[in-house]
This record gives structure tokens, C-alpha cells and sequence, in this order.
């Protein structure tokens, strides 16, 4: 937090050193309730896995205060604090009990007060450093009616780190426009240990606290003026260091640190070996990522179409495209003409059964006396990824919640104290819609099916499924400040998502400032 107290201090010292004396800065905020219920202990799928709503009942007051970067301008800054506080209800959790050597419900809710978001950045030229914390939004999908980026799809905010990169896609030189890039590296440090120490079993299994986040990303985009664009690159994040903690019928049985050094922040960034330390003996840290083709064509009268595709991997052999047909397919439609009543279509279907086989034996794993006896396996076997779930990092997540696509059902949801993905080897359909009832007035649909065998590891006798349900309104002021009020409806049916129903209900000021 020092660190960041300085580097606001250092923003407003540069503010006032560009400014002239008839400049003034200028601030956004915005302050509002939000009030929720539900006839669960948790929320609906389209509420609570992408909002810090979580609970089934809520009233809270949240408030955000800002300056916006002018991408424009050659040297540019910003800030945002956003909070978030109030009542919510509880939801029971199981955990060990040693007097009746049982598991029983223990009862759990969020902070009192949540922060949201505390950054600045800073932007020179085509290159941005921010710090603090913030949401990240996927370079690939849209983060509104999509179901989720199979790896940053900002449904929470990331715990506080430092990212750089480019503010936007930069023309690469030579090309003559033709080709452009894109991208930025972070890391963070996660810091949501006492949540998952309170909501963890401790039947068996572990979890990891106090480790890092790395992702980065680098696509390369042809010329945005022509009617078709093509979009490539890649997407990569890695878990790193931290404490693994293992327990058994309540008691643990074993605490291993592991190493957060400069070689462990370089092997995070560009993946290499772990050594024969625990927890990381193949590949420093546990990585996941994605192969990311977008393209799209824009018709006159500014309609546009696009096809996209995210090939999620876990490892070597994803990266290879071992994995057959894994992966997010979307299709999408946008309107660019204003108050348009069908402003956008997404169409989407995810895919992710195969984990590169059910198997996996590396020869290299093993000296021919450490071989299992009788075994005739001497070539590689590459398989059993385990998308989101890791031997030494129990899930993808923070706070319970998916970094990666809500569409796995995240640990949040997983009340009998089970900290890492249940429901990773799942099939599902998306559709998100929204538009216009008039200039004020705005809409959204989303409805999610879904069919889980369970995991790798544990998979399910019979596979289950489910449905989730949303419907939207939004009303605002005819200009951008002033009031805005918005009502949700979430409904979930099926054996995977539960049988729940849950509204959601905000109202808000939003105005502007300057000094």
C-alpha cells in the first residue's frame, strides 16, 4: 500500500508540473445501493459468478471516484477507487469438526466492506505502467454478453500488482499499417487466504495461500480500416510460489513453501523447469493459457460479424493442439448504429472433454529403477490436463470466484467446502443478446446450458446438467451523468446449477468534478 500511496503521490506531482494555469482536472463518481435476494444461499450463475453479489440476500452501497487517461495525448495519467459495503447473508460451508469427527456447516459471508478497485496508471507514447487493483477485460471477447475469456474473463477484480504494456493495438514498423500489436505482462499477489482457509473442508486435499499471479497476452491484428480483420496471438497465465497447506480428517499433514525468487518470476514469465522442489518439479508454477483467432468483417452501415476461437491449454501437449476440439467457438453480431433495438448477438459454444486424453506418463519423470514394476511404458503419454486445477494450486480462482470462464462451476459454489473445480470436463451453449427499448432504455438476455462428467480425476457416475437465466433492464438519463437505475431476474434449473431464483436491484448518481 506504500508503494502505492507514492506512486499517486508521483502522479499528481507530474499532473501539476503539465499543467497550465488554465487547465483543470477533471474527476468522474458515481455512488449507489444495490439490493438483491434469492431463494438460495448463494446467488443465481449470472449474478453471482460475475459481480461480488454472492450471497442470496443483500443492501449495499458502493462508490467510485476517477480520472480517465487520455489515450489522445502523449503523456497521460489516471486513478480509480471504487468500494463496496454493506449487509449480505450467510451461506454454510462444511468443515471438519473434531468433536464429532464430521463435517458440519459452518456459516460464512463477505467483508463488510469490499474494496473494488485502487489504481493509477501512467501512459508515455504507446506504453502504459499501472499499479494497484483493478479488473482486467479479455482481449478477445465481449466482456458484457459473453460467457467468459477461458483465461482473464474479469468477472472479479485481480488482486493488487503492477502490469505494463501497450496502451492499444501500435502499428509494427515496416508494414505500412498492415500489421499491428498488442499486448502487456503483470503480476499479482493474491491475497484471499483467509477466505479459503474459512470456506475450505479440511476433510482432505490442500490449499495454496499467499502466491502470484503472472498472465500476459500479445496478439497481432491486420489493418482495422479494411473491411475484414484477422486477430491472432496468445494468452498465458502462471500461479506461482506461495504455501501449499495439505490436510486429513482435520488435521494437517504437511506445509510447503514454495520459492518466489527472481529466477521463480522469470520462469513464470517464460515457462521453465522447477527443478525437484516440491510442488514445482516439471514447471515453475502451474500455467494455463490460450491460442486465440478472431476475425472480423464489417459490412456498410456499420454492422459487423465475427468468428472467434480460444484453444485453451494447461501444458505442453494443449499448446500443441493435442487436445482436439477444446476450446471456446463464438459467433458474433454487432449493431454500430446507435440506440439500435438488437444492438449485439453472441453465440457460443464451449468444449472441454478431452484434456488431451485421460492419461499422462512422462519417461522423463522417471529413472528406469523409479519406473513402476512391470510397466512396458517406456515413450511419453500426454494427457489428463485438468483444466483450472493443479496438484500443487488447488483452483484458478480468487475468492472463489473463476479468473478464468464462469461457465465452470467455480469453488464459490462448491458448499461442501471443496476448494478446487469439480466440473471441468463440461460441454455448454451460450447466448447473450441485448439493445434498445428506446434511447433511455436498454436490455440484455442471457441463457447458459451446461453438461459436466465431473473432473479428470473424479469424474461423475451420470453426468449432470443445467441452465442459467438472465434478464436485464436498464434505464438512464438522457446524458451520460445523472441518475441510472437497472433490474436483473436470474433463474437457474437443472441438476448442475440447482434450482434458484434471485433480483437483483441498483440505483445510482453518477456526475463529474474538477479542480
Amino acid at each position: 500500500m506504500k508503494h502505492l500511496s507514492l506512486l499517486f503521490a508521483v502522479l499528481a506531482l507530474m499532473a501539476a508540473r503539465t499543467a497550465r494555469a488554465d487547465d483543470s482536472i477533471a474527476f468522474h463518481w458515481e455512488a449507489g445501493i444495490v439490493a438483491n435476494t434469492g431463494t438460495e444461499q448463494l446467488a443465481p450463475h449470472h449474478i453471482a459468478a460475475v459481480s461480488p453479489v454472492t450471497q442470496r440476500h443483500g443492501l449495499q452501497a458502493f462508490a467510485a471516484i476517477g480520472h480517465e487517461m487520455d489515450t489522445t495525448a502523449r503523456f497521460a495519467w489516471n486513478v480509480h477507487l471504487g468500494v463496496m459495503g454493506g449487509y449480505t447473508s450467510r451461506a454454510d460451508y462444511l468443515q471438519w469438526d473434531d468433536a464429532t469427527a464430521t463435517l458440519l456447516p459452518r456459516r460464512q459471508h463477505p467483508g463488510r466492506l469490499l474494496l473494488l478497485q485502487l489504481s493509477a496508471a501512467v501512459k508515455y507514447r504507446c506504453l502504459f505502467l499501472m499499479a494497484g487493483k483493478d479488473y482486467r477485460r479479455s482481449p478477445l471477447v465481449d466482456g458484457n454478453l459473453s460467457s467468459g475469456d477461458l483465461v482473464m474473463s474479469g468477472n472479479v477484480p485481480l488482486p493488487a500488482g503492477a502490469r505494463i504494456g501497450f496502451i492499444d493495438y501500435q502499428n509494427v514498423p515496416f508494414t505500412r499499417g498492415w500489421l499491428q500489436i498488442a499486448g502487456e505482462v503483470g503480476y499479482y499477489r493474491t491475497d484471499d487466504g483467509k477466505w479459503l482457509e474459512n470456506h475450505y473442508n479440511r476433510l482432505n486435499g490442500y490449499i495454496t495461500t499467499g502466491y502470484w499471479l503472472n498472465y500476459k497476452w500479445l496478439h497481432l491484428r491486420s489493418n482495422p480500416a479494411k473491411p475484414l480483420v484477422a486477430t491472432v496471438g496468445m494468452q498465458a497465465a502462471c500461479q506461482f510460489g506461495g504455501t501449499q497447506i495439505s490436510y486429513l480428517n482435520g488435521v494437517e499433514t504437511a506445509r510447503v513453501k514454495m520459492k518466489a525468487d527472481a529466477g521463480t518470476f522469470f520462469k513464470a514469465l517464460i515457462p521453465g523447469s522447477g527443478g525437484n522442489a516440491s510442488g514445482d518439479h516439471y514447471y515453475e508454477g502451474n500455467h494455463i493459457g490460450s491460442w486465440d483467432v478472431r476475425l472480423d468483417y464489417h459490412f456498410k452501415g456499420n454492422h459487423t460479424f465475427s468468428a472467434y476461437h480460444q484453444h485453451l491449454w494447461e501444458d505442453g501437449s494443449g499448446i500443441g493442439f493435442k487436445n482436439g476440439f477444446d476450446g471456446l467457438w463464438g459467433l458474433e453480431y454487432r449493431n454500430g448504429k446507435a440506440g439500435a433495438p438488437l444492438a449485439a448477438m453472441v453465440v457460443e459454444y464451449l468444449d472441454l472433454t478431452n484434456h488431451g486424453g485421460p492419461l499422462h506418463f512422462n519417461p522423463h519423470d522417471y529413472t528406469d529403477a523409479g519406473r513402476p514394476d512391470g510397466s512396458p511404458v517406456h515413450g511419453e503419454a500426454t494427457g489428463a490436463d485438468n483444466y483450472y486445477n493443479n496438484y500443487a494450486y488447488a483452483g484458478y480462482s480468487y475468492r472463489g470466484q473463476a479468473i478464468g470462464s464462469p461457465m465452470l462451476v467455480a469453488p464459490l459454489f462448491n458448499q461442501d467446502g471443496y476448494m478446487s473445480f469439480a466440473h471441468n470436463v463440461i460441454r455448454g451453449l451460450h447466448l447473450g443478446v441485448a439493445g434498445h427499448f428506446a434511447p433511455q432504455w436498454q436490455w440484455a438476455f442471457k441463457a447458459t446450458w451446461r453438461k459436466s462428467w465431473g473432473s479428470v480425476f473424479v469424474p461423475l457416475k451420470e453426468p449432470v446438467a443445467g441452465t442459467s437465466w438472465l434478464a436485464q433492464v436498464t434505464w438512464r438519463q438522457a446524458h451520460d451523468n445523472g441518475w441510472r437505475a437497472g433490474l436483473s431476474l436470474a433463474l437457474d434449473r437443472g441438476k448442475l446449477a440447482g434450482n434458484n431464483f434471485g433480483a437483483l436491484l441498483s440505483v445510482s448518481y453518477r456526475g463529474n468534478f474538477s479542480f
